[in-house]
């Protein structure tokens, strides 16, 4: 999923260069696989026996594969626009089954475990950076489909027997009054929503705004860099949770997130582009991470679906947004995601005003609680 979603950031610039594309394209293609990112999140959630299946499951593992394959195939940006839309509803149910599938037989683990796997987002990020980066000295952008697809395949090839999460068996429903934390819940959504806004402008520009400064390969490198990053992030933010308030770690977070957004924009050179890499990539999966965790615990009626919905309608206005910016350079679309990164911070610290740390449910313990959140979060996918 990591590949199949996100090798278009470091492909996006041989694509403007050799194949013409302009950067209005260029934030139309990303739209069209954020929309398909959220129609696969909404099947999701509304249809769960799609998430509980192997079939469906190999079927997106070989559609997504196939739309990196198809890509060279043609120069139409509404063919183009139709394969990453595919793509992007494929990579949402793959995570979504993924991420059930994990959590479901890790229940009862330490939270930093599925941290770990929730790493392999950034581990095919990574693998997505260095295969443009070996490839684009010797190759054009054909050739880096080609080749992001044959990777996807072996990758799809290996999680071939993933077993999705059993069918669940029937909660017992508490007796107790839920809890008012609409206040809380509020601020945690605006939060997030501009946390999808703000992360999606770099997730996709980031590689085509460091190349505008700096030698050829430090683009590549750098989305190498986030992907590193993340492979550990999800497992550390999770791990600071159980010691840190969450609220106080997300605001934490965010403000680190916008500063490396910032960073090559306001600084330059290859040193901040590589750090911007390295603070984004420790932030993106984290954020999520943390943010979903908050909503479980404030148990608001259906809360990680509602963040995922905010987060994904942020992703799909993102691009859009900072479109009549791109046509001076992508590096100009920075700052602003960096500004809407800050005014997610802002909201999260309006969130750990009064916020109910200790809140539990009658007759629950907090490793109750713990469960019940890595429950709340199985039907649905996270800010990836």
């Amino acid at each position: 999923m990591g590949v199949g979603r996100f090798v278009y950031t470091p492909i996006l610039p041989l694509m403007h260069t050799q194949a013409g594309l302009s950067a209005g394209a260029g934030a139309n293609l990303a739209t069209a696989n954020y929309a398909g990112y959220l129609v696969g999140a909404l099947a999701g959630i509304l249809a769960p026996v799609l998430v509980r299946s192997r079939a469906v499951l190999r079927a997106c593992l070989l559609l997504l594969t196939g739309t990196l394959a198809a890509m060279p195939l043609t120069h139409s940006t509404a063919v183009w626009s139709l394969l990453r839309l595919a793509a992007g509803v494929a990579s949402a149910l793959v995570f979504v089954i993924a991420a059930g599938s994990l959590l479901d037989h890790l229940r009862g683990h330490p939270p930093q475990l599925s941290g770990w796997a929730f790493g392999g987002v950034g581990g095919g990020i990574a693998l997505s950076g260095l295969l443009v980066l070996v490839v684009r000295p010797v190759a054009d952008w054909r050739t880096a489909w080609w080749a992001a697809a044959v990777l996807a395949a072996l990758l799809a090839a290996a999680s071939w027997n993933l077993r999705p999460e059993r069918t669940p068996v029937a909660a017992m429903v508490g007796t107790g009054a839920r809890p008012r934390t609409h206040r809380w819940f509020g601020a945690l959504f605006v939060s997030y929503t501009l946390e999808g806004v703000g992360y999606i402008i770099a997730g996709t520009f980031l590689v085509a705004a460091v190349g505008q400064g700096s030698p050829g390969w430090v683009g590549s490198g750098a989305w190498v860099l986030v992907g590193l990053a993340a492979v550990p992030s999800a497992a550390l933010w999770a791990r600071l949770g159980r010691r840190w308030s969450r609220p106080g770690l997300l605001l934490t977070a965010l403000v680190v997130q916008a500063a490396g957004i910032a960073l090559p924009a306001l600084v330059g050179g290859t040193a901040a582009a590589l750090g911007s890499a390295v603070l984004f990539g420790a932030t993106f999966i984290g954020v999520s991470t943390l943010a979903l965790a908050v909503g479980a615990h404030l148990r608001f009626p259906r809360s990680v679906a509602l963040l995922t919905a905010g987060y994904s309608v942020g992703q799909i206005l993102g691009p859009l947004i900072v479109t009549p910016l791109l046509d001076h350079g992508y590096q100009r679309a920075l700052l602003p995601a960096a500004l809407v990164v800050l005014a997610a911070a802002a909201a999260a610290g309006v969130l750990r005003i009064g916020f109910p740390h200790h809140m539990l449910a009658s007759g629950h313990t907090d490793l109750d609680q713990r469960q019940e959140s890595t429950k709340d979060a199985r039907p649905t996918g996270t800010g990836p």
